[in-house]
């Protein structure tokens, strides 16, 4: 993931050099405390996370108990992982779905985080896992998002909803909850307008929508290559709205890491999807341990299988077998299934 590239290679060589010492010492753990507080200070990762993070691992490596299948320095990158885990998150935020049977998600943020590209993304995701979205845009203040999200609906065969003629952002919301309600969908996905800056009157728009519409999920899009800088605008939206949780844009990018290692851990608030590439289903649920097993180097294999999982097509690989019994299996067969785990 070229988000964490720099970040993943310093630390997974700090990792390694660890991995191999049958005996660690304090001058040891103290040097790999200074190149993990470098590494993650060049990440662009809040000073403060990073000092609590530094003495979480500095007292925890102090307590540690060696297990007989672990190399001390084995069990001291454990450590590591395990304090990476904690800052990202501890456990997966999953979308929260509404006891009602009908679910709300207000998608906002600042002007250019991909909210909009994200709701088409977050509506075909949930349209996999069983359920019937519809998208609505109340953006009143720039014409072609509205425009934009119909097209993106469309491309994706999802239900939408826009308003191009009302100029009342709260109007559009209401008659986008009756509409996604008549058409029997179980979620409406709202995507809301940004700024270039937060100021008054936007938080003023999003409050009343949000007032009117009562969504059971209110996620802050945050644009990852902003860095340290996530907080403050987590912060400023947390205070005037109350959002539960964030979704990270452009992780395929080439930030330094630092909103996504900062924010959860300064707001309280979890991480629930990220974006990680531009085509429409580049989404994926976050999961922390996973994450950290990335940036460490270890790799992500639950991933791999999942991603495998979702792309075997299970009739397809029963035809290829009745080919191959009656020897009748060509070429083209053969680049199917290539393409099957490419």
């Amino acid at each position: 993931m070229a988000l964490f590239e720099n970040l993943s290679s310093k630390l997974s060589s700090i990792a390694n050099k660890m991995k191999g010492k049958s005996r660690v010492t304090e001058s040891d753990i103290n040097e790999m405390m200074r190149e993990i507080r470098l590494a993650l200070l060049e990440a662009d990762v809040n000073f403060q996370v990073v000092k609590d993070f530094v003495d979480d691992i500095s007292e925890k490596c102090k307590r540690v108990e060696i297990f007989e299948s672990l190399t001390p320095g084995q069990q001291i990158v454990k450590v590591v992982n395990e304090s990476l885990t904690e800052i990202l998150g501890k456990t997966s935020g999953k979308i929260t779905v509404s006891p009602s049977g009908f679910t709300v998600i207000l998608l906002c943020g600042l002007q250019g985080a991909g909210k909009t590209t994200m709701a088409a993304k977050l509506g075909l995701f949930l349209k996999k896992k069983g359920k019937k979205p519809m998208l609505a845009s109340v953006d009143v203040h720039r014409p072609a998002a509205a425009k934009q999200l119909e097209i993106l609906a469309e491309q994706s065969k999802l239900m939408s909803f826009i308003m191009p003629s009302e100029n009342d952002a709260v109007e559009i919301a209401i008659k986008a909850v009756d509409r996604a309600r008549y058409m029997l969908c179980d979620t409406l996905i709202i995507d809301t307008a940004g700024r270039a800056t937060i100021d008054r009157a936007m938080m003023q728009e999003l409050k009343e929508i949000s007032n009117t519409v009562n969504p059971t999920e209110k996620i802050l899009v945050v644009d990852a290559m902003i860095g340290q800088e996530a907080v403050n605008v987590a912060k400023a939206f947390d205070e005037k709205i109350g959002i539960s949780g964030f979704i990270m844009t452009k992780l395929d990018g080439d930030a330094r890491g630092g909103a996504a290692l900062s924010i959860f851990k300064t707001t309280g608030k979890p991480i629930k999807m990220i974006g990680v590439g531009e085509k429409v289903d580049d989404i994926e649920e976050f999961h922390p341990e996973r994450m950290a097993s990335r940036i460490l180097g270890m790799g992500d294999v639950l991933t791999l299988i999942e991603k495998a999982t979702e792309r075997f097509d299970e009739k397809k690989a029963k035809e290829a077998l009745n080919k191959l019994n009656v020897n009748k299996f060509t070429l083209d067969d053969m680049l199917a299934q290539f393409e099957e785990v490419s």
